[in-house]
């Protein structure tokens, strides 16, 4: 049985920062690519960021030089830190493991970011 659960999303001006956690269950999260995704209306949903269980990091070229992603495998969290907000950032996002049979690959509710100009 796992879960993952996301916080973190608000409200924001343009240029601002907002620091989005994904707390998860079970010991496996340490030996599980990550990643974190979003999804506005009327789009399809995007893989942002994916982080590997050593820490090694790829991005999406509209975030990268923006926003940082992080694990702490004994806590069995993981962050998206993301600064000069836009508003084309505006969207749900998730977290979710990069295998879509793996023990995290159950969407859920995510977490709401709103960029205002």
């Amino acid at each position: 049985q796992v879960q993952l659960v996301e916080s973190g999303g608000g409200l924001v001006q343009a240029g601002g920062s907002l620091r989005l956690s994904c707390a998860a269950s079970g010991s496996i999260f340490s030996i599980n690519t990550m990643g974190w995704y979003r999804q506005a209306p009327g789009k399809q949903r995007e893989l942002v960021a994916s982080i590997a269980p050593g820490g090694g990091a790829n991005y999406a070229d509209s975030v990268k030089g923006r926003f940082t992603i992080s694990r702490d495998n004994v806590k069995r969290t993981m962050y998206l830190q993301m600064n000069s907000l836009k508003p084309e950032d505006t969207a749900v996002y998730y977290c979710k493991g990069l295998r879509a049979s793996g023990p995290f690959s159950s969407w859920g509710q995510g977490t709401q970011v709103t960029v205002s100009s």
